[in-house]
């Protein structure tokens, strides 16, 4: 075995600083309120970390649980509960050297058999967990074969070889392996208390975590409160007492709260970053943020047979006036989107599609002619439902969409649902165009290409031999680069979605929180590492 002695050092060094989690300076004098207050625009659908499939239950989720890794405000990888890691010469068997004091927070210890018990779960079809295919993207060993239901999830190439020694097999090397495992899918579960109650394990009272903070109370997923967990490893070293997240699904009645002192964070309704942060500028923020908003089409049996037509797509892409969403609507330092892959992801660099480089008036042109190629014109108007999740900032897009469709000739109702049933009407292929956003799961180009892949993510039902052949020779490439441009030149021929923009978030955050990461593009954040200064 070949140790990976540049992690290992600096996973060394993290643990031999003798320092708070949180990490105030010397001249800080911690407030005696440590408490947060955290705004959801959504109710949590779930806390199990094999079934989640959204960003926010991810925040909450990584207060609960602790996987392999966790990630410093600058993206890093840095302990979670394994301390090092050996890798073999072909760089197919990673050995992780699980921390022997890493607790349950019903003072179990959390073993390797945690971690086999958690990935055997999550490509198990049993437990029907929409990230099955993320286990299959880390080219897990026999992953593919049990999500296919052709081999039993005992046979997945994972393995506790003691209690404190996690081995993972994979069929072939992938370089951004270790960047996967902060991804709260990979979390482990207590498997007595998993086994015990059944789909009511995640409730108060039942659900047992590993993570720095316990669940104490929840209401329907609206109302949520978290409190430390005096079982962590790390507890001393944790200053917040309390997180209790809130879904207000009205973004600007979120700021009002934010601004009478009911929220700690809050992000900001589209168009009120600019006043906002001459107003408040040491709370005001426009933070880097891993994701790209987009429509997709669905492309499945079930979708409207006009949306088959490949120049029907581009028209409706073509057609969407980006500069005005960002300019005039977002207004939080967003950048129009004519891709998929977030522009800032590391080592990657974005393609230049043929109509971003067009003017809009060229791009509504183009449009118009693709529509009557297709068939479409004011004696045979295309009409189309465009689906939203509640949102005020969703609304005004969807409406501004409304109304650039309307100006090529294509008439769009609009269909808005709360979260939950709108999730599942994606899953169920029960829309014409729906509203998304895709966030990196880790930093790095696969994370968005793979979603369009066959079986992966992909809720429009997006199907291309050639692009799963791209992303097929990217895993064994080595420089992915080629593959990854060819992957995105293909998405936009086939258009299988309208991509709009890429994330900046405006957000407003107290000036006496400490912690939150500026510099981390996934915006992955840790309750343990936060602090409030007194006044």
């Amino acid at each position: 075995m070949k140790k990976t002695l540049m992690l290992s050092a600096a996973l060394s060094l993290v643990l031999a600083a003798p320092v708070l989690a949180a990490s105030p300076g010397a001249d800080e004098k911690l407030s005696d309120n440590q408490t947060v207050n955290y705004w959801l625009l959504d109710s949590n659908k779930t806390k199990d970390p094999q079934k989640n499939s959204d960003v926010e239950g991810s925040h909450i989720a990584r207060q609960l649980f602790e996987g392999l890794f966790n990630q410093s405000n600058e993206g890093e990888l840095v302990p979670g509960v394994a301390t090092s890691f050996d890798v073999s010469d072909d760089k197919t068997v990673y050995t992780f050297h699980l921390r022997p004091e890493a607790k349950w927070s019903n003072g179990d210890p959390v073993t390797a058999d945690d971690f086999v018990f958690a990935w055997q779960r999550l490509v198990d079809p049993a437990t029907g967990s929409t990230y099955a295919w993320y286990e299959e993207l880390m080219n897990v060993k026999n992953s593919s074969e049990i999500i296919a239901g052709d081999v039993a999830p005992t046979e997945l190439g994972v393995k506790a070889v003691d209690d404190h020694t996690f081995e993972v097999t994979l069929n072939s090397p992938i370089p951004f392996f270790t960047k996967m495992l902060t991804h709260t899918s990979t979390f482990p579960v207590n498997r007595a208390v998993v086994e015990e109650y059944g789909d009511e394990w995640t409730q108060p009272g039942k659900l047992v975590g590993n993570g720095a903070y316990k669940l104490v109370d929840d209401k329907l997923g609206q109302d949520i409160t978290l409190e430390r967990n005096e079982n962590y490893w790390d507890n001393d070293n944790t200053v917040i007492d309390t997180l209790h997240f809130q879904a207000v699904n009205d973004q600007d009645q979120a700021l009002t709260r934010y601004l009478a002192g009911e929220f700690d964070y809050v992000e900001l309704p589209s168009g009120q970053f600019p006043r906002l942060k001459e107003e408040y500028p040491d709370q005001t923020h426009a933070v880097p943020r891993s994701c790209t908003y987009a429509f997709l089409f669905n492309l499945s049996d079930k979708g409207p047979e006009a949306l088959k037509d490949v120049r029907v797509r581009k028209a409706l892409s073509y057609a969407m006036n980006r500069d005005v969403v960002v300019n005039n609507i977002t207004r939080g330092g967003q950048k129009p989107a004519y891709s998929w892959t977030y522009f800032a992801t590391s080592d990657f660099t974005p393609p230049v599609t043929d109509y971003s480089e067009w003017t809009q008036e060229e791009r509504n042109e183009k449009a118009v002619e693709l529509l009557e190629e297709a068939g479409y014109d004011k004696n045979n108007p295309l009409n189309l439902t465009l689906s939203y999740n509640t949102s005020d900032d969703h609304k005004k897009i969807a409406v501004a969409a409304q109304q650039f469709w309307k100006a090529i000739g294509v008439n769009v109702t609009l269909n808005n649902a709360e979260w939950k049933v709108y999730l599942d009407d994606l899953k169920n292929y029960n829309f014409d165009i729906g509203r998304y956003a895709w966030c990196g799961d880790y930093d790095e180009a696969s994370t968005y290409l793979d979603y369009f892949r066959t079986g992966g993510m992909n809720y429009g039902g997006f199907s291309d031999p050639d692009y799963d052949e791209m992303m097929k020779a990217s895993l064994t490439a080595e420089d992915p680069a080629a593959d990854y441009d060819k992957a995105e030149q293909i998405l936009a021929e086939q258009m299988p979605l309208v991509p709009i923009y890429f994330y900046s978030t405006p957000v407003m955050v107290p000036a006496d929180l400490k912690g939150l990461p500026v510099e981390n593009v996934l915006q992955n954040w840790y309750g343990k590492d936060l602090y409030r200064v007194a006044e």
